[in-house]
């Protein structure tokens, strides 16, 4: 009984004297930190420069203001936001090692980022349906894709990135902590999870589960929604306008197999394939490389994009 007692006293000893964590972040490449500094700050920079110029393209032009630059708008600000939040810390991570995050502070960031990160996933699905009744049902287009049908599929993809965000976040920091190293650079979910004093099969289920509704629904969404423009496509009778016609969805689907790629091969990947190295590393492809690529594809693949920066420059000079 009283070992018993001692082990209770203890047990609650250890719980209670975790109140922050510490990341361990890019420690494992201790000798190029100075190098993943300057290139991730290089990469951060060039993100946030691209999203801005996409949105004030967008919001100037008006040749832009079409449901389909909207969404790309609001996708372009929902990745800034996202990567505020994880990449200062990560770089300021580089410069000095082990600084401290309160576990409210953790929950706030993995709050932030799973919201953005789901939100962003059934964005693209959005401007999927965009394109689907663009090629698909061109006279129904400005019907089906009025101000009211964008502002409610904006709201959609919002609200249900806040509720999974909640469900997740929940779940996880209503569990005891033992351990405060974050074997990352950032408050992710199964980094975090596995700083926890129990057994938390349940909540890697949960997780599982949220991840393959956020990632597997929007792909079946989006790869319904090119079947049927594809089939579309085909039926053009001249070459020039199936061109023409595809060219409008090259951009997007190019965003829509990195970003789901990534998001699949970090969230769905069995959990014995778990290498804390590969994590690190694979999770810099969707918080720095993803985002920049979104600027990067609209700016340089997208015709009606480069042909507005064109004009805002012969304004500007």
């Amino acid at each position: 009984g009283n070992i018993c007692i001692r082990f209770q006293v203890l047990g609650r000893k250890n719980l209670t004297e975790v109140r922050e964590f510490v990341f361990l972040g890019f420690s494992r490449f201790r000798d190029y930190q100075i190098t993943l500094f300057v290139v991730f700050l290089v990469l951060y920079t060039l993100t946030l420069a691209g999203n801005a110029i996409i949105v004030t393209i967008i919001c100037i032009d008006r040749h832009l203001h079409t449901p389909m630059y909207f969404f790309l708008s609001i996708l372009a600000s929902s990745e800034t936001v996202y990567t505020l939040v994880t990449i200062p810390r990560m770089l300021s991570g580089l410069l000095a090692q082990d600084q401290p995050i309160s576990i409210a502070g953790c929950s706030t960031q993995m709050f932030f980022f799973v919201a953005l990160a789901i939100n962003n996933c059934f964005l693209l699905t959005a401007m999927g349906y965009d394109r689907y009744v663009a090629i698909c049902n061109p006279l129904r287009y400005t019907v089906l894709m009025s101000k009211r049908a964008c502002a409610q599929l904006l709201c959609g993809t919002s609200g249900i990135g806040l509720v999974m965000a909640v469900v997740q976040v929940t779940s996880i920091f209503t569990l005891p902590f033992c351990h405060r190293v974050v074997g990352h650079f950032f408050c992710d979910i199964l980094p975090v999870l596995k700083l926890s004093c129990i057994d938390t099969t349940i909540n890697e289920i949960i997780n599982f589960v949220v991840s393959s509704c956020v990632i597997l629904v929007p792909v079946a969404l989006v790869f319904i929604s090119y079947v049927l423009i594809i089939s579309t496509i085909l039926k053009i009778p001249s070459a020039q306008g199936r061109k023409k016609a595809f060219a409008t969805c090259a951009s997007h689907l190019t965003v829509v197999v990195v970003h789901y790629g990534c998001a699949s091969i970090a969230y769905l990947k069995p959990k014995s394939e778990d290498s804390a190295e590969q994590d690190v590393l694979l999770s810099v492809t969707y918080t720095i490389i993803t985002p920049l690529l979104n600027p990067v594809v609209y700016s340089l693949r997208n015709k009606e994009v480069k042909e507005a920066l064109r004009r805002a420059v012969g304004r500007n000079i």
